[in-house]
């Protein structure tokens, strides 16, 4: 309101002045005087607008122009304005700089797409998991760059309440979970996770319940079979009776000792169940194995003993027994008769070396890798032979895990092999 009643102040101004001039000086001065009054005020405007537009180009300054009057207040609104523009921007600037650097710290692989699934942004997890250049791919197509023929129908379909796994290819054995997320105006987040890791403990558990399944089968399937045996017939031979109660026995321990050693394993992969480190006695440990094993070998093999330090270990008694005690009784198993087992306990390079020599039938060379799996054998016919369960070394493994040392294998077939464990300098006990 104020601004109408401006306007008409200054109307009612001019038509005083301009009839005070008609009256004094004639009607051709006073249209003279106006028209001049005219032109000096579009020269003003001009001017002013000229300032504007400089100002207006000068896209860094926020000074100022020097003017008066409406323009002052012009440029004045309008500094203000940009002033609360750039506040914005960089406020808008800044939350976008710190969402990107939460994005990239994320674990999954993100990547923004347009309504024409074109990539307008990603993580470095994502240029990772899809081979994606956040910098030169911005605008190409994504399935240009993932190349998959489940992911084209994926992104076609629009049902996304389920993610999609696919095997990345540029990176061999790499497991890749795609999932898209739409939002917005019609765009989309593409979230990848690599479950390598989460597919290959599926494919081991899946294993594992075979194996375990396969294990326990046999030996009660013979013993399910001499018990309805023996039931059905009225007279059985006592020769025949003996004998297919041997062989129950011997599958019954099979059984036990599966038992155990799976309960063992379960012993040492709960860490809530972890007990204190004990000082244990290793060259007493290895006197009373050795005794032990030459029971079991009961004259078949040569073993000595070579205790080269006295030193003991930091660690839980229990665990090493049933390793090192894993490591003998496989050397005995695996060693033809007339056959030579060496058992030693060192300091080598400021680490504890228990190391197993036999002069065995040895391991084939890609074998070695995948000896301390969890049934794993290199031969399933001959291991049943010899009584094992498949799970020694799985033991072993654990056992040297919790204890910050490592395991060793040496081998070459029908020369032996020499298995060596290494334990840390700061589990060592020098007396």
């Amino acid at each position: 309101m104020s601004g109408f009643w401006d306007r008409f102040f200054i109307f009612l101004l001019i038509s005083v002045i301009a009839g005070l001039l008609w009256i004094t000086l004639g009607a051709v001065v006073t249209l003279a005087c106006v028209s001049i009054a005219l032109l000096l005020l579009l020269f003003h405007h001009q001017r002013q607008l000229a300032i504007l537009d400089k100002w207006l180009q000068a896209e860094k300054s926020i000074s100022l122009p020097d003017s008066s009057g409406k323009w002052g207040d012009v440029f004045a609104r309008l500094i203000r304005l940009l002033r609360e523009q750039r506040q914005a921007q960089q406020q808008i600037s800044s939350a976008l700089e710190r969402l990107q650097r939460a994005t990239s710290a994320m674990p999954e692989g993100v990547v923004i797409m347009d309504e024409m699934d074109r990539i307008e942004w990603c993580n470095p997890v994502a240029e990772k998991h899809l081979g994606i250049n956040a910098r030169l791919d911005r605008g190409q197509h994504i399935t240009h760059l993932v190349r998959h023929t489940q992911f084209a129908t994926y992104l076609e379909t629009g049902d996304y309440s389920e993610p999609l796994v696919i095997k990345q290819s540029r990176q061999q054995g790499m497991i890749l979970s795609l999932q898209i997320v739409p939002f917005g105006d019609k765009q989309k987040l593409l979230v990848s996770r690599d479950i390598t890791r989460l597919e290959k403990i599926q494919s081991m558990r899946r294993d594992f319940i075979a194996n375990v399944s396969h294990e326990l089968r046999t030996p009660l399937t013979v013993i399910g079979g001499f018990l309805e045996t023996l039931s059905e017939e009225d007279h059985v031979d006592a020769k025949a009776s003996k004998l297919a109660l041997k062989l129950m026995t011997d599958q019954a321990q099979r059984m036990q000792r599966l038992v155990e050693d799976l309960l063992t394993l379960s012993q040492l992969e709960n860490t809530e169940n972890l007990a204190r480190d004990d000082v244990v006695d290793i060259p007493k440990m290895l006197r009373e194995l050795y005794h032990e094993a030459q029971s079991l070998s009961s004259g078949r093999h040569a073993i000595t003993l070579d205790l080269r330090t006295e030193a003991k270990l930091r660690g839980r008694m229990d665990e090493l027994r049933s390793a090192f005690s894993n490591l003998i009784s496989n050397a005995i198993r695996y060693t033809p008769k007339k056959g030579a087992i060496a058992l030693n306990w060192e300091i080598r390079d400021d680490r504890g070396i228990f190391s197993v020599q036999d002069s065995g039938i040895g391991i084939e060379a890609e074998h070695v890798p995948r000896l301390t799996e969890r049934f794993y054998r290199v031969d399933r016919g001959r291991s049943r032979e010899t009584g094992g369960t498949g799970l020694g070394l799985a033991i072993v493994k654990h056992v040297l895990t919790c204890h910050q040392a490592t395991l060793d294998v040496v081998s070459e077939p029908g020369k032996g092999s020499c298995f060596s464990t290494s334990f840390p300098l700061a589990r060592l006990i020098n007396d």
